[in-house]
């Protein structure tokens, strides 16, 4: 199974998306894959595949100021939560997706979480792969260094902070090919460090969580909450907590795995993916 790579031009601002097609027609709503920090649309390589097995279209994007996607100067986009969601939502309109399911992961993919939340009738399930869910959720030091003056404009020009930060969330080291994507932006641009010095600086963790707890205590899709227990930021009690209040929610807990999930252990996202994604409506 093949995973194209692919570009498109919204408001002047051009995506990087990766896409896998099922073989044959399917009648099944499309799945967009959301990104944590310091990731890319690459971390879903795995699980896109299973999904396209399973009759699902999945798509990818890299966030813009992120992987291969454009890296604008803060004066052309704001790399704030409220730049996050409206792009995204061009993207998906310029797309013609006018209703998918959605998996968000990690600090950075809570703006999808965020965007489902304002937009009910867009999303129709909804997958939370550690994510900052609750205002418990603290941004971890590992990644809120990123963000300091001085300090922050140099480790985030360093692509070896790929490395530390992917290897830092969870049990396992990454492949050296795979960490080769992942370190590329970096390596051809410094403005991807200074999108990502941007990003971090804004990202306005207390503020975007209590949001999320709140709209998700309103929401009525079904939702996933898929969370790797070896994550060392954020703990399977943010989950539980945010599970009790989901009017259709279900928590799937994955052992040997952290934070970024579709890295570390692809066929169990993709299996808890594909189950949650089949299931018939209530």
């Amino acid at each position: 199974m093949a995973i194209a790579e692919a570009t498109l031009s919204v408001n002047g601002l051009t995506w990087f998306y990766r896409e896998a097609t099922p073989v044959g027609p399917s009648s099944r709503l499309p799945v967009v894959l959301l990104h944590g920090l310091v990731s890319q649309s690459y971390s879903w390589r795995g699980v896109m595949v299973a999904l396209a097995e399973q009759g699902f279209r999945s798509l990818a994007p890299d966030w813009i100021g992120h992987g291969f996607s454009d890296k604008p100067d803060q004066r052309d986009f704001a790399y704030t939560p409220e730049a996050f969601i409206s792009a995204l939502g061009a993207w998906l309109d310029a797309l013609e997706l006018p209703q998918v399911h959605l998996v968000a992961q990690g600090f950075l993919g809570c703006a999808g979480i965020q965007y489902a939340l304002q937009n009910p009738d867009r999303v129709d399930r909804l997958v939370i792969i550690n994510a900052p869910v609750n205002p418990a959720a603290r941004l971890p030091w590992k990644i809120r260094q990123l963000g300091l003056p001085l300090a922050g404009d140099m480790l985030t020009q360093d692509p070896l902070l790929v490395d530390r930060t992917l290897e830092g969330g969870g049990p396992y080291q990454v492949d050296d090919a795979d960490l080769d994507v992942y370190r590329r932006p970096f390596l051809k641009s410094s403005d991807v460090g200074r999108a990502l010095l941007a990003t971090v600086r804004r990202l306005e963790v207390p503020a975007v969580s209590r949001a999320i707890a709140q709209g998700l205590s309103r929401w009525d899709h079904p939702t996933l909450l898929l969370w790797g227990l070896s994550d060392p930021w954020l703990p399977v009690s943010l989950a539980e907590s945010c599970l009790a209040t989901l009017a259709q929610g279900e928590l799937k807990t994955l052992d040997e795995v952290g934070h970024y999930a579709q890295e570390d252990w692809a066929e169990k996202v993709a299996a808890a993916l594909c189950t949650f994604l089949r299931q018939m409506p209530l």
